[in-house]
């Protein structure tokens, strides 16, 4: 009989993060600049947008409905600036490369269904909340754990951390040979369920030509490894590859091309915990993919910020133009310390899932999504993200009776 994992004596368990300056990256981060252009002015805009990037060239494309104008080649621009990407040297120039935008409006038979639910279609109104129907089918997933401060598996959040140290000891001038491309990979060793070291760091970075290896390698593991990784962590045993290929001069879109919605993993679990749905970048909150994965985040979260398990992962589905999910899963792992029924009433109780209570209930119409493109959606406590909330764990701790 396999082995659960708060059973097992040595399990060992990996996710990784790239840096903003990632090609794939660059294409989140542009998306979801149009989508924040477009909530700015116009909060019932409806946007999903497309970005792919490659040596010279970005394209944006997709529908968007809107009443504002936005300048798409400026948010390109800008996007690829604040990243790093300043020289063609570096895979791609902001001031000089190439940008083609292809929009046209969303879908008539899609925006009828968004617009109005199939539960209000042809009928009297029950409920104003009922007016918004999910703007695609699928199941959503969301996650939480006591690993870390956060509620964050610690193997996602050590790798979104180093990520973002890589880049900010690059644009501080800390370690000067640095370009913009860059991943890092964290494999923890977890006793009986519990994180007790960290096995192996990975970290690629780009660099300058004249940048020797072992000079990266001692910049790295003092700049970026070391300040982030906590040393009680860290032992005689842990392995640790800095550019571990060797040379990584040729980065970026040079090196790679770019899509949105690549790295969904990046964005949310690190392979932790399931995924559903699609990705999230470049598309408004009445996409469900988006929203209702926020939501179950914030249900999940707030289950285990209130006690009532130590590791929770919510499972929403739903179809297109119907307001209500079509299942709600909870799964505890064996963590919870009421019943499975309980902590089900619960959720019913406290949180309305269907997408236009989502976004009420979220604030989602807001120019907040750029911000979130890179480093991960879920676990951001610095920018203050609702979704993030522990607002409703001492009602679920109360209605529990724990």
């Amino acid at each position: 009989m396999p082995m659960l994992f708060h059973e097992s004596p040595k399990y060992l368990l990996t996710s990784e993060s790239v840096t903003e300056g990632h090609p794939d990256k660059l294409c989140d981060q542009i998306s979801d600049g149009v989508l924040d252009a477009v909530l700015r002015d116009d909060p019932m805009g409806r946007v999903a947008c497309e970005t792919a990037v490659t040596n010279g060239l970005v394209v944006v494309m997709g529908e968007i409905t809107t009443s504002s104008y936005v300048d798409v080649p400026k948010i390109v621009r800008d996007t690829l600036t604040k990243a790093g990407y300043t020289s063609a040297e570096y895979g791609i120039d902001a001031t000089s490369c190439g940008v083609i935008v292809s929009i046209q409006e969303q879908s008539p038979d899609i925006s009828a269904g968004v617009t109005t639910a199939l539960e209000q279609r042809g009928s009297a109104a029950e409920e104003a909340m009922l007016a918004t129907g999910a703007g695609d089918q699928g199941m959503m997933v969301g996650f939480a754990c006591n690993e870390t401060p956060e509620l964050m598996p610690l193997t996602v959040s050590l790798s979104q951390k180093l990520v973002e140290q890589l880049a900010l000891v690059r644009k501080e001038g800390v370690i000067p040979y640095l370009r913009p491309d860059g991943k890092s990979q964290v494999t923890v060793e977890y006793r009986n369920g519990v994180a007790a070291r960290v096995d192996t760091v990975v970290i690629s970075t780009q660099h300058d030509p004249d940048a020797t290896n072992d000079q990266i390698e001692k910049d790295i593991t003092e700049h970026v490894i070391r300040k982030i990784v906590p040393a009680n962590l860290l032992d005689a045993n842990t392995k640790i590859f800095v550019n571990p290929s060797g040379r990584f001069v040729t980065g970026g879109p040079a090196g790679d091309s770019g899509l949105t919605g690549r790295k969904i993993l990046v964005d949310t679990y690190g392979g932790i915990a399931r995924h559903g749905g699609g990705a999230f970048s470049g598309k408004d909150p009445t996409k469900v993919d988006r929203s209702a994965a926020y939501a179950a985040r914030y249900v999940a979260k707030n289950i285990v910020a209130s006690g009532l398990a130590d590791r929770c992962e919510i499972l929403v589905s739903y179809a297109i133009g119907v307001a209500t999910p079509i299942s709600v899963a909870v799964e505890t792992f064996d963590t919870n310390k009421v019943d499975s029924d309980t902590i089900h009433a619960l959720v019913a109780k406290h949180f309305d899932l269907r997408p236009a209570a989502i976004i009420r209930d979220l604030d989602l119409r807001r120019p907040i999504y750029q911000a979130t493109a890179a480093y991960g959606h879920f676990g951001r406590e610095s920018l203050n993200l609702s979704w993030e909330q522990t607002d409703k764990a001492d009602a679920l701790r109360e209605d529990a009776g724990i």
